[in-house]
């Protein structure tokens, strides 16, 4: 069964359960933690603070059918980025080669890489209306020594990118910080 609205489209499945957002939202901040083993992170670093460098880096990757999830910028210094992406650990050499062939044409100083790790993420539509869900992902993670490495988020999700060591810790943590324990 299909149902449409005005400026949106609503599927229903047989079997589903609905339940009013603001209701959803005041129960159950964050709903679930998801972790990625295959994730793979490449840096580049200095590069110049100057229209075109994302495009090239990602539209090579992009030619070669690589997809991308996080991608983190950092804060301009002496007119310079550093720009750190992931992809799936499978494209890891092909994205490290095609890194490695663009990096004169983007001015990188250089490349680092690192498959071993994991994204961990929590997720929730209510994060997008409660503040501080962040600070206690990341209370959480410090306070059983999880160093984070990359942070990315959305309205109804936070993830993080960290040592894949520490998955099963961060996973268990993330769980009695957000007492998922009691979701049944």
């Amino acid at each position: 069964m299909r149902e449409t609205g005005i400026g949106h489209v609503r599927q229903i499945y047989e079997g589903s359960i609905m339940k009013e957002v603001e209701k959803l939202e005041q129960s159950l901040i964050v709903s679930g933690i998801t972790y990625d083993y295959n994730t793979a992170k490449i840096s580049l670093f200095d590069v110049p603070d100057r229209p075109g460098i994302a495009k090239t880096v990602f539209k090579a990757l992009a030619q070669e059918k690589i997809n991308v999830d996080m991608i983190i910028q950092s804060t301009m210094r002496d007119e310079l980025n550093d720009i750190s992406f992931t992809v799936a650990e499978d494209d890891l050499v092909k994205a490290v080669t095609i890194m490695e062939r663009i990096k004169h044409q983007v001015n990188a100083t250089s490349i680092s890489f690192d498959a071993n790790v994991s994204k961990i993420s929590i997720v929730g539509g209510g994060m997008i209306s409660n503040a501080g869900v962040a600070a206690e992902m990341f209370e959480a993670l410090a306070d059983a020594g999880i160093n984070i490495q990359m942070i990315s988020t959305s309205e109804i999700k936070i993830s993080c990118i960290i040592g894949a060591w520490d998955t099963e810790k961060a996973v268990k943590v993330l769980h009695e910080k957000f007492n998922l324990q009691y979701i049944s």
